[in-house]
């Protein structure tokens, strides 16, 4: 197993009553991180599928990979860059995310509190692609990159001290309008409004760049982690250190957070998944399931007639590959049936 440290134990900030401080941003924390590279993470890209980035939290740096899809393989690093404006002052990368529509990835840097915007190169990724096709030799692409730094914003006000605070998570808003970032320290969560068109005005900004909408504070400390429902009208926040998950509805329009009054006692949650449930005999997937005839299943419109207290359509119609399926179902509707007669006798004998 590889070891950065070479056997050195891992130093961290304390906190006072135990733990570990997530929030410590001093020139002596931020040295000890910085000792060594530290990959925090590895993506590739959703275009091609033939470069991974990975932002080294060590060393201030997006190092991009040829990624051999045929072999599975991380070959050799073509490039590497500076994750922000390269002020002197560390940035410490950590995570990486594409925007779902635009030729756009985001990076939020931990120790400076910004997230750095790049425009991505399709051109060159489908370059990549296409000589990895046909063997040629990959070397040519050496010191070329696939990211363009446009912008660089903070995740927190201009008033707030960096040395208090460390991102935590980020991640794009399913409709590609927002971007969302966690502060540990400042214990908010930050959103931005996605640029989405480009401005004949020069300073405006270009498509994908963002603009502040707000700061939502996270109702407890150290937000480690965040999720959406699968509606994406929902965030879901783990607050690390204060032991804590709590709930907020969120604005699809304005982007606006506001807390729900859920809240749950969690021993110190670092990430949350959303799983989503559908209920296949709900009003919602009715009209859905009508669309897909002959692929999955219809169910009647008869169905919200029947015994409400039974979940089992009354007709449903199959595609002849899902037979089986149907029988099951019958005989779950006879089963039904049977049971319901049975406690109906049952009450009538306890009544009398």
């Amino acid at each position: 197993v590889y070891d950065p440290r070479h056997g050195q134990a891992m130093i961290a900030a304390a906190k006072k009553h135990g733990g570990v401080n997530h929030s410590q941003n001093d020139e002596s924390t931020i040295a000890q991180r910085q000792v060594d590279p530290h990959s925090h993470a590895l993506v590739l890209d959703p275009f091609e599928g033939c470069v991974a980035y990975v932002p080294d939290l060590g060393k201030d740096l997006i190092r991009e990979f040829w990624y051999d899809k045929r072999e599975g393989k991380i070959q050799f690093e073509i490039n590497k860059l500076p994750s922000g404006l390269s002020t002197g002052k560390p940035d410490g990368p950590r995570y990486f995310e594409f925007h779902p529509k635009f030729n756009v990835a985001y990076v939020v840097n931990e120790l400076s509190s910004t997230v750095a915007v790049f425009s991505i190169d399709r051109e060159l990724l489908s370059d990549i692609a296409h000589a990895a096709k046909n063997n040629e030799p990959m070397e040519k692409f050496k010191s070329r990159s696939t990211l363009k730094l446009i912008q660089s914003i903070k995740t927190v006000p201009s008033a707030f001290p960096t040395q208090m605070n460390t991102c935590g998570r980020i991640c794009v808003h399913q409709s590609g309008r927002f971007v969302i970032v966690s502060n540990r320290g400042h214990e908010s969560i930050t959103i931005f409004r996605v640029k989405q068109c480009n401005s004949q005005n020069s300073g405006k900004g270009m498509r994908g760049t963002l603009s502040q909408v707000g700061f939502f504070h996270t109702r407890g400390e150290t937000p480690r982690h965040f999720q959406f429902d699968h509606s994406g009208q929902f965030l879901i926040v783990a607050n690390q250190d204060s032991d804590t998950i709590a709930v907020f509805t969120f604005n699809l329009t304005s982007g606006e957070l506001r807390f729900s009054g859920n809240e749950y006692r969690v021993p110190s949650p670092n990430f949350i998944c959303s799983c989503p449930m559908v209920d296949r005999y709900s009003d919602e997937d009715d009209a859905d399931a009508r669309e897909k005839v002959g692929k999955t299943f219809l169910v009647s419109d008869n169905y919200h007639d029947h015994d409400v207290r039974s979940t089992i359509p009354s007709t449903v119609v199959v595609d002849p590959s899902k037979k089986d399926l149907v029988d099951e179902l019958e005989s779950a509707k006879k089963e039904i049936e049977k049971l319901k007669r049975q406690l109906s006798t049952l009450t009538v004998e306890t009544r009398a």
